[in-house]
């Protein structure tokens, strides 16, 4: 299965949706993709959502956590949320859920308004 993100961006933080397995398949696009927008200088935080992540193997985690890594370097916010229950058994058994911002529910947005 092709996993393929699909992009919402608001104010500074982009939320891009995952569907599909996260695996070494496809670790190589989705690293690569993952790389670019945590990187952008119009993003200062950047989450994942998770809720169409039903497998996780350990390509897939070292994605993750090479993101967050990356994200830490340049001082912006990574997280994920909408986790399976079957994919957040993975974070803890390796104890990464004390390390990544792992939230339930898709963060809310602030809107900038303006003026007219």
């Amino acid at each position: 299965m092709q996993t393929m993100p699909s992009i919402l961006t608001h104010s500074r933080m982009k939320i891009v949706e995952i569907q599909g397995d996260i695996n070494a398949e496809n670790a190589a696009t989705l690293r690569k993709n993952l790389a670019d927008m945590v990187s952008a200088q119009e993003n200062s935080s950047l989450m994942v959502d998770m809720r169409q992540v039903m497998a996780l193997d350990s390509a897939g985690l070292m994605i993750l956590v090479s993101t967050l890594t990356l994200a830490q370097r340049l001082n912006k916010q990574f997280g994920l949320f909408g986790v399976s229950p079957s994919v957040r058994i993975i974070f803890e058994l390796t104890q990464l859920d004390r390390v990544f911002e792992i939230l339930e529910s898709q963060p809310s947005l602030e809107i900038d308004l303006v003026a007219a």
